[in-house]
């Protein structure tokens, strides 16, 4: 559960921004196509426009804040997040909320599974749901089991984690009385976002906790009783955040341990997103295989994220993919979406992911990210554009508020080339995406978007513009852009808000002449 004034957001602070946050140039466009409507969506206010994501999963009323890792229960997802119901009243405090999935692009809402403010302790913050097949808990074989971050008392200062468990799937919870199963270490201490899993070669469970600037590992046999057995510290990226432990398998059959944490990077320049090390893990301490951080995500919208388990058909876990999904926002503008003026709520995933496990010429291994492959299931229509060859600057006949656009650039000699997404009608509007000399970049200075400072505008990864060549595959939503870069070595995830009638797209190059090869572009209806 990420820290600072989070209460003081969920008291009502939302700000809307179709009308206060104006672009500098540029007056509105005529309407060039009129988005498609979102189908069993809940209704937007008469006379309103709606913002809300055509193929995005977004949380149907008030405000929704930390994915929590989805678990599967008979064929099925299970994916709880961060609800607060009462957003627009005042009312402040998250109860979890659940959403089921067989595909993790269509979303079932199942409502509140978690409830807040029914015992003394508060309410409910970040934490991890396991299945207990064995009945270590003794709960039920297959009970559900909640581990998550509470403050007595209403206030910060005192985090302690508390267990709520299911014996009806997952569905509904009952709290395991009113005492922690793991108590605060004092007064002010940072001690939440418990993650859990099992250990099954040492059949034991092990708990991830975030603590200021360390992570602390913890064991148990019944998920009632913990002992601390390690931590692992990293100074310099703020107080560490919703951790994240598992297992994953290259294509050339090495195995590696992946620690992840929510991380404020931007005081040194880095993401504010998902930072990550590879190394090994004894079931009690981690070891980095480097120093610093790898990052998931090098945009300024993609936290508190999660990663779970690739299902197969069969009901096995794929040990060579994971899932991931993150919340589109920042706590730096956390409270600001034209989302909240005609839709009534605020809040927004990233969409799911595959991550695999890849390694360099060098030899070091990174995880590599594409959108889940399920999305080729909710094509509504495709548009082919084929090759197109493009000095300077060239708009396509192609109109459209969401959609994916996947393309090779290709060049002998030039100091950038990219795309125009969301652009106006005349030109002064839009969100730009490519590469430029030694980077590739997303930038939404162009479009409306939540980042009043300026500061937080270009995103940047490295690039080797020796190659002459750049794969890229983007997603466009009404309110977030993401950009998957050369097979998903690097994505960057972004908020911005574009007028709902600019629509349009182009493609541009700087100082030369590239070749945009193999353009398309594929709508969905989910």
């Amino acid at each position: 559960m990420p820290e600072m004034s989070r209460r003081a957001l969920f008291a009502g602070s939302a700000v809307g921004v179709a009308a206060a946050m104006l672009p500098a140039t540029g007056a509105a466009a005529t309407p060039t196509a009129a988005p498609k409507p979102a189908k069993a969506r809940p209704k937007v206010t008469a006379g309103c426009a709606s913002y809300r994501a055509e193929y995005h999963h977004t949380v149907p009323d008030g405000w929704k804040n930390d994915p929590q890792r989805p678990v599967w229960i008979n064929g099925k997802y299970h994916y709880y997040y961060l609800y607060n119901a009462d957003y627009f009243t005042g009312a402040v405090g998250t109860a979890w909320r659940l959403a089921t999935s067989t595909d993790l692009v269509t979303f079932q809402d199942g409502g509140v599974a978690v409830p807040k403010d029914t015992t003394p302790n508060g309410d409910v913050w970040s934490g991890s749901a396991v299945v207990d097949a064995d009945d270590t808990a003794g709960f039920g074989a297959g009970a559900v089991v909640v581990i998550a971050t509470m403050s007595p008392g209403g206030g910060t200062d005192r985090q302690e984690q508390f267990l709520y468990y299911s014996t009806d799937q997952g569905r509904t919870f009952t709290n395991y009385g009113t005492d922690p199963v793991l108590p605060s270490p004092g007064a002010g201490a940072d001690f939440r976002d418990p993650k859990v899993i099992r250990d099954g070669e040492r059949g034991r469970w092990v708990m991830a906790l975030a603590e200021g600037t360390k992570v602390g590992f913890y064991h148990s046999d019944d998920l009632k009783k913990w002992t601390s057995v390690s931590d692992f510290v990293k100074e310099g990226l703020g107080a560490l955040e919703c951790p994240d432990l598992f297992r994953i398998t290259s294509a050339d059959g090495t195995a590696k341990w992946v620690l992840g944490v929510s991380a404020n990077g931007k005081g040194s320049g880095l993401p504010n997103t998902y930072a990550y090390w590879t190394g090994s893990f004894d079931g009690s301490t981690f070891t980095a295989d480097a120093t610093d951080p790898q990052w998931l995500d090098h945009g300024f919208d993609w936290y508190g994220a999660v990663t779970f388990e690739k299902r197969l058909a069969d009901g096995s876990t794929d040990p060579a993919t994971r899932y991931a999904m993150g919340w589109l926002n920042d706590w730096d503008y956390a409270g600001t979406t034209p989302t909240i003026d005609c839709d009534g709520f605020n809040g927004t995933d990233s969409i799911v992911r595959e991550v695999t496990l890849k390694r360099t010429a060098s030899g070091a291994y990174y995880l590599a990210s594409q959108p889940v492959a399920a999305l080729a299931d909710h094509v509504s229509r495709t548009v082919n554009l084929g090759d197109i060859e493009v000095n300077g600057s060239r708009a396509l006949d192609y109109t459209g508020t969401a959609y994916e656009l996947t393309c090779r650039i290709t060049w002998n000699q030039l100091t950038g080339a990219g795309l125009q997404l969301r652009r106006s009608a005349d030109g002064s509007r839009h969100i730009d995406a490519g590469i430029y000399r030694d980077f590739a970049f997303l930038n939404r200075r162009g479009a409306v978007n939540p980042d009043t400072s300026g500061k937080w505008q270009e995103s940047h990864t490295p690039f080797d513009p020796s190659a002459g060549m750049v794969t890229l595959r983007i997603l466009v939503d009404r309110t977030s852009v993401e950009m998957f870069v050369d097979d998903g070595r690097y994505v960057h995830s972004t908020e911005a808000f574009p007028y709902l009638v600019d629509t349009g797209l182009a493609l541009f190059t700087i100082d030369g002449t590239a070749v945009f090869r193999d353009v398309v572009i594929r709508e969905f209806t989910v």
